[in-house]
């Protein structure tokens, strides 16, 4: 960037240097006191220095609500982006990120977050404490699951997963219920119901625990050690109706198309207290997984026909 930037234009609220081959942006732009919006797409940042120092903390970092820096070299979230908590628009999309740092949470303003195009393998819980964010954008990575915590973004309205490698979404998804557009085609979504995928047998400790939890049987703090009366505290039910079953460590995963938006059936992952309990309906037109094998494939098959299509909006 030229010198003298801030005192030929101390006014400036956009700046636009996409496309210029820029590899640092220089310390100038931290004496701009009423930048809103600075777009830097496209060039060649991304090594030691391309950003100025203390960024967070000069008067831009106050200013700043949009920032465009996709189409660059970064392998990582500048550390140094984390400090513009007024951030409203971040895009780093079509870079070399392979993570999202938890503390991502800082951008509290944040109300649009773009990472398509980069290889981003996971998403940390923490994303789930942006509460206003409302588009957010994570196509073409390598994305196998989505944290359930993600359903805490109450503000969201579109989540763009297209091109990832997600075969199943947590159930917790329908919590979002202000969600306007969902894309996931181009995923590895599963083509039959999935039965039994993981099932270690429950320790005698679980059996124990499960006797106490199922036939209520009473007891107080001081009958029993600390750490299982902490252990009895952790039990979880058996989602389904007819069994009555909890479980602690020892589960059965299994996969459960449900409706969504009243068009589109989601393969969501459901959580059972043994191979043989069957998942409760989530939804008026689902069949039971009692059901003959065939019926489930053909019902599994309709569904992942229709996943081809999830472009909401």
């Amino acid at each position: 960037l030229p010198a003298g930037l801030s005192q030929w234009f101390p006014a400036l609220e956009v700046l636009d240097v996409s496309g210029t081959g820029l590899a640092e942006l220089g310390a100038e732009l931290l004496a701009l006191p009423r930048l809103h919006t600075l777009l830097a797409k496209n060039n060649r940042l991304g090594g030691p220095g391309s950003l100025p120092k203390g960024l967070g903390q000069a008067p831009l970092g106050r200013s700043l609500r949009v920032l465009n820096l996709s189409g660059n070299r970064f392998a990582e979230v500048p550390p140094a982006l984390l400090g513009l908590r007024g951030l409203q628009s971040l895009s780093l999309g079509g870079n070399r990120l392979h993570d999202i740092p938890p503390d991502i949470q800082e951008l509290r303003s944040l109300e649009f977050l773009y990472l398509g195009g980069n290889f981003i393998t996971s998403i940390p819980p923490e994303l789930a404490n942006l509460p206003s964010l409302s588009y957010l954008v994570l196509c073409d990575n390598k994305i196998q699951s989505i944290p359930p915590q993600l359903a805490q973004l109450h503000s969201l309205r579109s989540l763009s997963l297209h091109n990832n490698l997600l075969t199943y979404l947590p159930r917790e998804i329908l919590n979002l219920v202000h969600l306007e557009e969902l894309s996931l085609r181009g995923n590895p979504l599963v083509v039959r119901f999935v039965r039994d995928l993981t099932y270690n047998p429950p320790s005698l400790q679980e059996l124990a625990g499960r006797t106490i939890k199922t036939r209520n049987v009473p007891y107080a703090p001081s009958d029993l050690p600390e750490n299982l009366v902490r252990y009895l505290s952790l039990a979880s039910n058996c989602p389904n109706p007819k069994c009555g079953g909890v479980y602690f460590d020892s589960c059965v995963r299994q996969i459960k198309f449900v409706d969504f938006c009243g068009k589109y059936r989601l393969p969501l992952m459901h959580y059972l207290c043994s191979p043989e309990c069957s998942s409760p309906c989530s939804s008026a037109s689902q069949s039971s997984t009692s059901q003959s094998e065939s019926d489930s494939e053909d019902e599994a098959s309709v569904a992942a026909r229709r996943m081809q299509k999830v472009l909401l909006g």
